[in-house]
């Protein structure tokens, strides 16, 4: 039998490979961690006799509703019927906060809900607001793979607003500086940069969030362990700790002969292939070349991989509340610091970080009106922690803790400005920086969505899904798009090119 070996058991190496599975084809999934899923995992913090979920990064959920992507992928699977899912507050889905003017802005679910909210409270930008919404929604009409169809050979190019960079799309329909700056508010949800993020990377993630936002209600994991079983009833592996660190070619034949690493305190493993095996990569690009000697990848494209910068990174806080201290929040909430910041979260000024952030309370089992915990995510560049970047977990000083000390209670205050007495509130605080996510999910730079999209310098960032190894096809959050919705449809894009080299 023709096997798949998946490098990397995050989102999309699972998808992918359940994919696979479901059509009974043997799989093999090597994962570094000693956990799955990538931004699925999860992870327990115990205090007294409180054990506590925490999300490593699936907070939210888009395309889970009806006729959405991946509901339809996961019905296909199976399994959709078995997730544990709650969905926000269709009122308010998001709840912005700035705190310069202490203006609250609680935006409602749905299209013509969010256009008639923004028109109310800007009703001199009534129009320019219907049609920037409009826009959204016609540029990602575009987007075949957003809607499982098959791309229309006809059409040759996209709207001349595609490719613009996102914050000129917006201030061409809206002046308001104002407004500007608050339709800017999903930025945390995709890394954009003023002049650089393409239209099309914000239109998604805009159109997906407010046609309806889900939550797990007690942890993503449980869509880890589904596509897990899927992979192994169909009698493939999900092996943890399986870190590869060779892959060898057969450059003449331009294919994978080996792939080699080391399982985490015990022995070196290694995979030879014959020529009916495929590869499927859901790790870096970076990470690919370093694992490679091949001359298949010149030395431009390495040179190009090496040098494209990653998306900024973030600092979290993951609180375990009093008991019945804090109220359990169904919908997301951002806090920004003052207008005209939203679109440089990829910088950092000590004084005045962190410019704005998001929180949420996670949904447990049998919720009721008392949040158990919060996770507080802060934009933050990778370049603040660079001088600790050769240290490991665990391991990274005393000036290193102090730092992130700081760091916390910068957060701290502004949850105070916003909840005064908030510190309170909080029975133990844990946290997180941009190099525990590098080392923690394997993104380089701690990039929370992979490689920076520049519609400055497109082409030099993209990664397509077929490379020039014959069989080895890419997939994961720096191929197409990031997230609970881009990673699992591209999953499905490089499983249908499985189907073409497996049949």
């Amino acid at each position: 039998m023709k096997e798949i070996y998946i490098i990397g058991g995050g989102l999309g190496g699972l998808f992918a490979g359940a994919l696979q599975a479901k059509k009974g084809r043997k799989v093999t999934v090597l994962e570094k961690n000693d956990t799955p899923g990538g931004g699925l995992q999860t992870f327990t913090r115990k205090v007294g006799e409180r054990c506590e979920i925490f999300e490593t990064g699936m907070h939210l959920l888009g395309g889970f509703r009806e006729d959405g992507a991946v509901r339809i992928l996961l019905k296909k699977l199976q399994i959709f019927d078995k997730l544990k899912i709650k969905s926000v507050d269709r009122n308010c889905m998001d709840e912005i906060i700035y705190l310069s003017d202490r203006k609250v802005y609680r935006i409602p679910e749905g299209k013509d809900n969010f256009i008639a909210y923004f028109q109310h409270e800007f009703p001199h930008e009534a129009e320019g607001i219907k049609k920037y919404v409009e826009k959204i929604w016609s540029i990602v009409d575009e987007i075949s793979f957003f809607f499982l169809r098959e791309e229309n050979e006809k059409i040759y190019s996209h709207d001349e607003m595609f490719y613009w960079p996102a914050d000129k799309v917006i201030s061409h329909y809206i002046k308001d500086a104002k407004l500007q700056d608050i339709l800017a508010y999903m930025n945390p949800m995709f890394g954009g940069r003023a002049g650089h993020t393409p239209c099309y990377v914000s239109a998604l993630i805009n159109r997906l969030y407010i046609s309806g936002v889900d939550r797990f209600v007690g942890g993503s994991h449980q869509l880890t362990k589904m596509l897990t079983g899927l992979i192994e009833d169909a009698g493939g592996k999900v092996l943890l700790m399986h870190e590869v660190n060779c892959i060898e070619t057969d450059d003449k034949k331009r294919r994978i002969t080996a792939i080699k690493g080391k399982e985490k305190r015990k022995y070196d493993f290694e995979f030879k292939l014959d020529d009916t095996d495929m590869v499927v990569c859901d790790v870096a690009p970076k990470k690919l070349i370093d694992m490679t000697a091949t001359h298949l990848f010149t030395k431009a494209f390495r040179a190009r991989v090496s040098s494209a910068p990653a998306s900024y990174s973030t600092f979290c806080l993951f609180i375990i509340l009093k008991e019945k201290s804090f109220p359990y929040i169904n919908h997301t909430c951002y806090m920004q610091r003052s207008y005209g910041k939203v679109w440089r979260y990829g910088e950092y000024n000590e004084e005045e970080w962190p410019n704005g952030f998001m929180y949420l309370t996670p949904c447990v089992e049998n919720q009721a009106d008392w949040a158990h915990t919060m996770v507080v995510n802060a934009p933050m560049p990778y370049s603040t922690c660079i001088k600790w970047e050769d240290t490991k977990v665990g391991n990274r000083g005393d000036e290193y803790i102090k730092w992130k000390k700081k760091i916390t209670n910068k957060i701290l205050d502004r949850m105070e400005d916003i909840y005064p007495g908030f510190r309170d509130k909080c029975l133990k605080i844990y946290s997180s920086s941009p190099l525990t996510i590098r080392d923690y999910l394997g993104n380089p730079e701690g990039g929370m969505y992979g490689t920076e999209v520049d519609c400055q310098n497109l082409m030099q960032r993209q990664m397509p899904i077929h490379t020039k190894i014959s069989n080895l096809l890419m997939t994961g959050q720096n191929v197409y798009l990031h997230g609970s919705c881009g990673v699992p449809l591209t999953a499905l894009q490089t499983s249908n090119a499985l189907d073409y080299y497996m049949e």
